[in-house]
C-alpha cells in the first residue's frame, strides 16, 4: 500500500493529483532559492499569518499550504505525500482526495486561527493536510479495517504515533495545524470512505498495447523491480526515520 515501485512516468500518470500538489510546492520552493525577490514576494502574500487573515486576506488559508520553510522542511512534506497519498488517491478518486487532502489543510488553519486569533509567528507548509491524509488512515484502522491490510495498518499505527510525537518535541512544529489536521481527516473518513474499494496496484490501468505486440512478458518476474522488491519496505522505512530525525536536529542547531 505504501511501496512506490511505479516508474516516475507511471506514477504521473497514475496519481495526477497527488504529482501536481508535490510538484507544485517543490516548484515554488524552488522560485524562492533561484529568484529571491520572486520567491520573497510569493511568501509574503501567501505564508499563513493570523493578524492578516483577521484583516481579510483569507487566500492566506489555503496558499500557505504550498509554501515550505527551508530545505527539510519541504523534503519531508514531499516525501510523506508521495509515501501515504498515492493509495488514497486512487481509493477515494481524483475528486474525492484533493477535497480531502485541501479541507483538512484548510480546516487545520481555520481551527488555529479560531484557537489562538493573537499567535505572532506565520507559518507555512503541508503538515495540516498530510495529518489529514493520517487522519483518514486511522479511521480505517480503527473502524474500516477491510480497507487496509494488516502491515500496512501497523506501519501506519507506528508512523502516526512518530508524528504526534515529534509535534510535541519539535519547538518549531504549529502543534495546532497538525492536531486539528489530523482531527480534521478522522472527521472526513465515515463521509469519504464509504463505498471505496481497498488500494490495490492491479487497478493502475496500463496503457493499451498496439495491435500485435505481444501482450505477455515471459522474463518480468527476472526484472530487477520485483528481485529487490522485499528491500523497499525497510529501505522507505530507514529513509523516513532519518528524515524525522534531521528534523529533530534541525530544530536543535
Amino acid at each position: 500500500m505504501f511501496t512506490r515501485t511505479e516508474s516516475f512516468k507511471d506514477f504521473l500518470r497514475f496519481y495526477p493529483v497527488t504529482s501536481v500538489i508535490v510538484g507544485l510546492q517543490i516548484a515554488i520552493w524552488l522560485i524562492s532559492i533561484l529568484f529571491g525577490s520572486l520567491g520573497n514576494y510569493i511568501y509574503q502574500i501567501g505564508i499563513g499569518f493570523n493578524y492578516l487573515i483577521l484583516q481579510g486576506e483569507y487566500w492566506r488559508l489555503l496558499t500557505s499550504i504550498f509554501l515550505h520553510a527551508g530545505t527539510g522542511h519541504i523534503l519531508f512534506n514531499a516525501f510523506s505525500t508521495v509515501l501515504f497519498a498515492p493509495a488514497l488517491e486512487q481509493m477515494l478518486g481524483k475528486g474525492k482526495f484533493l477535497f480531502s487532502y485541501l479541507f483538512a489543510g484548510v480546516a487545520a488553519n481555520v481551527l488555529t486561527l479560531v484557537a489562538i486569533p493573537d499567535m505572532p509567528n506565520p507559518y507555512v507548509g503541508a503538515s495540516g493536510a498530510i495529518y489529514g491524509l493520517f487522519g483518514l488512515y486511522l479511521f480505517m484502522v480503527l473502524f474500516e479495517k477491510k480497507l487496509i491490510d494488516p502491515g500496512s495498518a501497523r506501519l501506519i499505527t507506528i508512523i502516526i504515533i512518530i508524528g504526534l510525537v515529534m509535534t510535541f518535541i519539535n519547538p518549531g512544529i504549529n502543534i495546532t495545524g497538525h492536531l486539528f489536521g489530523f482531527i480534521a481527516g478522522i472527521a472526513l473518513g465515515p463521509i469519504v470512505l464509504r463505498n471505496v474499494k481497498p488500494f490495490s496496484p492491479y487497478r493502475n490501468k496500463r496503457k493499451p498495447r498496439p495491435e500485435g505486440e505481444i501482450g505477455f512478458d515471459p522474463n518480468r518476474w527476472n526484472k530487477k523491480r520485483y528481485r529487490y522488491s522485499k528491500y523497499i519496505k525497510p529501505v522507505i522505512t530507514i529513509i523516513f526515520v532519518v528524515l524525522v530525525l534531521l528534523g529533530i536536529l534541525s530544530s536543535l542547531i
